[in-house]
């Protein structure tokens, strides 16, 4: 008898936790982009993994300019400095990371729906 494949639970926060614990949450030198639902249509996107030679006060500056929108550096007692930006970011801070050279392609990770 087969199991039925979609009844099996998925975390999709998951691979934020594998490997070893070479930067805060084992994210293994990859930056992490999410998308958090508020209330209604409103949304955060979070970054989270950047490196610590980063001034992330800068970048959240940088970021609000070219973005248009809001942003803060919060401090997450897990995972360290974490970028917080107003409304669905996902597809900016990588078009953007080729300027200011803040990861390859390949080390980006884009969560959320």
């Amino acid at each position: 008898m087969s199991a039925i494949q979609n009844l099996q639970t998925f975390d999709p926060f998951a691979d934020a936790t594998k490997g070893d614990d070479r930067l805060p949450g084992g994210t293994e030198d990859y930056i992490h982009i999410r998308i958090q639902q508020r209330n209604g249509r409103k949304t955060l996107t979070t970054v989270q993994g950047i490196a610590d030679d980063y001034d992330k006060k800068k970048l959240v500056k940088a970021f609000k300019k070219k973005f248009a929108c809001n942003g803060t550096v919060i401090e997450h007692p897990e995972y360290g400095e974490v970028i917080q930006l107003q409304g669905d970011q996902r597809k900016n801070p990588p078009s953007s990371r080729k300027k200011i050279e803040l990861a390859k392609e390949e080390q980006l990770k884009v969560h959320g729906f």
